[in-house]
């Protein structure tokens, strides 16, 4: 094993060559595998997330938009429906509607106005606290709760659209009532309030103080026997607690409010087909989909550019195998005059094959190791890698 010990030493010495040739052959490799393994577990994530739903209902759009919006409560839609939606499905029976209004966010987290029926549609189950309680409760992700450390009995403030648009919604000061276990579905990255406080964040509903005192007097433009006129001196309340929960109320039938979709989950294939059918041919501003067809064209559209990536990774690697050929011959080339000189020494010539035959095994060998350490890495840290990249975080 002689031939062995030289050619360890040879890689050795030539420290800047070797390194060179692992790093060529190590990205050949990897950069194809690390791809497959995180579009197989893209595949994996949106593929399982469209199976648990079976029916959303939104406005007539984009159909990806709408299934990528109610599954993940990243991607923007143009266009919502009314709650009347949910009325008309609870009417028929024929399924279980869970209204989803998503649109406004809390540092950067999205906020969800859902009802209790969601969390057990998910499957959600609390670490600590509570469900939602009352208006301006908001339970949130384990996630939310890593990034933000705000905790049971804390606040949580949600975003202001627009900085300069000083007319634009108010922000809300939420009570954080409990903290979900972690699920690892998107459902980790959110903050989710009942769809009521939703809407009193878009501005639909509110609380202010009350004006029947001397004290606000001052803050009265006009008066009749039917309504006051206040001035913009009565803020509205930004925070909904104990002591002022009773002035928050709508203006306008809560049935004509927004929501961004509707979930319906029917109990049977026959109340399925039935609702679908209604949809599709008896509401002219509404679609249905399915979040299972609509993913399932998605990925194959994915898997058909996958496929021009895998041609142009075996052109790459033959290629490389090519270019670390030519290096190879060139350096027996230049390595002639050393080879006579262990020939001369005693070496047969069968030794000095084998020692070729080494180096290039060892850098191999070495290059083949890194690959399936970096590949184990990537399969390790994949899943959250594809959630940040679903979630748009």
């Amino acid at each position: 094993m002689g031939w062995l010990r030289l050619a360890i030493k040879y890689i050795a010495y030539h420290k800047f060559k070797s390194l060179i040739l692992i790093a060529c052959i190590f990205l050949t490799a990897f950069l194809p595998i690390a791809i497959g393994l995180l579009l197989n577990q893209f595949n994996q994530k949106i593929v399982a997330r469209a199976n648990e739903t079976p029916i959303i209902i939104g406005a007539k759009g984009s159909r990806l938009d709408l299934t990528l919006h109610t599954l993940y409560f990243k991607t923007p839609i143009d266009e919502t429906i009314t709650f009347s939606h949910v009325n008309d499905i609870r009417e028929t029976s024929w399924a279980t509607a869970i209204p989803i209004y998503s649109r406004f966010t809390a540092r950067k987290f999205p906020i969800v106005g859902t009802n209790l029926d969601y969390f057990d549609f998910r499957g959600l189950r609390l670490e600590a606290g509570s469900g939602l309680v009352t208006l301006g409760d908001c339970v949130i992700g384990s996630k939310v709760w890593e990034a933000t450390k705000v905790g049971v009995g804390q606040s949580l403030i949600s975003d202001r659209e627009n900085l300069l648009d000083i007319g634009g919604s108010t922000p809300l000061k939420m009570h954080v009532r409990g903290i979900l276990k972690t699920s690892n579905t998107p459902d980790d990255w959110c903050v989710f309030v009942d769809l009521k406080t939703a809407w009193i964040i878009e501005g639909l509903g509110h609380g202010h103080q009350e004006l029947a005192n001397e004290e606000s007097e001052l803050k009265i433009l006009n008066r009749d026997d039917e309504k006051i006129v206040a001035s913009a001196a009565v803020r509205p309340f930004l925070e909904i607690n104990e002591n002022n929960i009773d002035s928050f109320h709508f203006h306008g039938d809560t049935k004509d409010f927004p929501i961004s979709s509707v979930i319906a989950i029917a109990p049977d294939e026959k109340s399925e087909t039935l609702l679908i059918g209604r949809y599709q041919t008896g509401v002219d501003d509404v679609q249905v989909v399915v979040p299972k067809t609509v993913v399932g064209q998605l990925m194959s559209m994915v898997f058909r550019v996958k496929q021009f990536f895998d041609a142009n990774a075996i052109l790459i690697a033959i290629s490389t195998a090519l270019l670390l050929l030519l290096v190879v011959l060139l350096s027996l080339k230049l390595r002639q005059r050393e080879m006579d000189t262990m020939f001369k020494l005693g070496c047969s010539r069968g030794t000095i094959v084998m020692l070729q035959i080494g180096e290039m095994a060892i850098v191999f060998l070495i290059s083949a190791v890194l690959v399936a350490y970096a590949s184990f890495f990537v399969w390790q840290i994949s899943g959250g890698i594809v959630q940040r990249l679903l979630l748009g975080q």
